[in-house]
């Protein structure tokens, strides 16, 4: 199971974390 976790964390790293970072952004602001 660490394996997939680990494959699709790679997959959205990117993508997600930056739409994450953007709204934490927001959040603090």
């Amino acid at each position: 199971m660490s394996s997939v976790v680990k494959k699709r964390r790679k997959k959205m790293s990117k993508h997600k974390y930056d739409k994450r970072r953007k709204k934490n952004r927001h959040k603090k602001k």
